[in-house]
């Protein structure tokens, strides 16, 4: 008997053609897209110096994602998670290509950025539910944990290399100093590697069999909206996945907040920690993060009793974790902490992927993965807006001790009121 299944496991994938064809052009166009999350601000604050532009290109990247990406989730699930991701992949390969051309050329205006910015924001929207529904239609449910733990500590790995790579060609090329596109061809290079990404990763994707199939019933399909309703009545008559999804909401706006808004601001305002401090903070976050993915994808099967506890237990533990950040002095204290948390983070991340991905039908894959990715994504900025607003009345160290309390609290409560507890790895018998 094999006493490692997940080495087991990960040595088949890496047998099978067709998953290292979906994880290597995934990669690649994961890699890409850390190229863009560097560029894109340097270039409007190189055209503008305006922290309320740049506020506002982030917002038609984000705002129509939030809004679009249960659409998404209902197209998918239409007309196969292979078909809407290739669509994407083309869209984006010609809104970047475009922006570094228009670059290169010194023929940008604000206007053309607003306006691609929106069409990226848009085709995400798209790109994500279509990229997370098509793991399951290519491996074997079997291998789905070692599969989702390569592929999400793949995506931490290109946060790590991405941003330096992309940091290094814009100064050896140019970054636009002195708000010259003449001398912004850095950048230019950078979308263009991004565009490039997405055009070879199209490739491996055509290279990729898929085993999805259209619904089934006859008749013609249903509207999307219809759809998309369909999606959310099957999410809240399964009592496992309504209980989570809600639960999951609630964490999101505790702690997303906090992440992004609280830490720099917390790295900003304390002589002692600074800008390089605040960059070790994050990086170790990562790091966690893709060692939890990692310890996920070996060990799949580690729990503490079920599923549902392990998560609560994860969560109360980050809560703790997170009290003290506020009250720390140093870079190496802050950095203890986020390690800590992103180890715990990244192994669920990676359980609760999988948990999802085989306890949901195929036929509404997409829709419930874009609810689980809205989750996250689309709150993000509603946590992000109430940490400001009450940032104004409390200290920083009250803030990150109210919000980890609150998560404790949470957790125990959803462990004593709720079935979280119950919820366990056990794929659901088909009706």
């Amino acid at each position: 008997m094999n006493s490692n299944p997940g080495a087991s496991a990960r040595a088949e994938l890496f047998r099978d053609r067709n998953f290292l064809w979906l994880i290597g052009g995934g990669t690649l166009s994961l890699l890409g897209d850390q190229f863009t999350l560097i560029a894109l601000p340097w270039l409007v604050l190189t055209m503008t110096g305006d922290t309320l532009v740049l506020g506002t290109v982030l917002a038609l990247i984000s705002v129509p994602r939030a809004l679009f990406i249960l659409v998404g989730g209902a197209i998918v699930d239409r007309h196969s998670p292979k078909k809407v991701l290739m669509v994407t992949k083309y869209v984006n390969t010609l809104l970047l290509g475009l922006l570094a051309g228009l670059i290169l050329a010194d023929a940008l205006t604000m206007p053309m950025v607003y306006a691609l910015s929106l069409g990226i924001g848009v085709s995400t929207a798209f790109s994500i539910p279509s990229g997370t529904a098509m793991m399951p239609n290519v491996v074997a449910p079997a291998h789905l944990p070692a599969a989702n733990s390569m592929f999400l500590g793949l995506r931490q790995l290109s946060m790590f290399v991405g941003p330096l790579l992309a940091g290094l060609l814009i100064a050896l090329f140019g970054d636009g100093a002195g708000g010259s596109m003449a001398s912004a061809k850095g950048i230019a290079l950078a979308f263009a590697f991004d565009a490039f990404s997405f055009a070879l990763s199209a490739w491996t994707l055509a290279q990729v069999a898929s085993r999805w199939t259209a619904p089934t019933g006859g008749g013609v399909p249903a509207a999307v909206w219809s759809s998309i309703a369909e999606g959310l009545r099957h999410v809240w008559r399964d009592a496992a996945l309504r209980t989570c999804f809600i639960y999951w909401a609630a964490v999101a706006l505790l702690i997303m907040g906090p992440i992004h808004i609280a830490l720099p601001v917390l790295a900003s305002t304390r002589p002692e920690l600074g800008a390089a401090a605040f960059g070790i903070m994050v990086g170790a976050h990562g790091a966690g993060t893709l060692a939890g993915m990692i310890v996920s994808g070996i060990r799949p099967g580690l729990r503490i009793g079920s599923l549902g506890t392990t998560i609560l237990a994860f969560d109360a533990v980050i809560g703790l974790l997170f009290i003290p950040l506020g009250q720390i002095g140093a870079a190496w204290q802050g950095a203890g902490l986020m390690v800590a948390i992103g180890l715990l983070g990244g192994f669920m991340h990676v359980a609760v992927y999988t948990w999802i991905q085989r306890r949901v039908p195929p036929a509404l894959m997409g829709r419930a993965m874009s609810l689980f990715m809205f989750i996250f994504m689309g709150l993000a900025p509603v946590s992000a807006a109430i940490t400001g607003w009450i940032m104004r009345g409390v200290t920083l160290g009250q803030l990150f001790a109210a919000c980890g309390g609150a998560l404790v609290v949470l957790a125990a409560l959803a462990f004593g009121t709720s079935q979280m507890r119950n919820v366990t790895d056990v794929r659901p018998v088909a009706r």
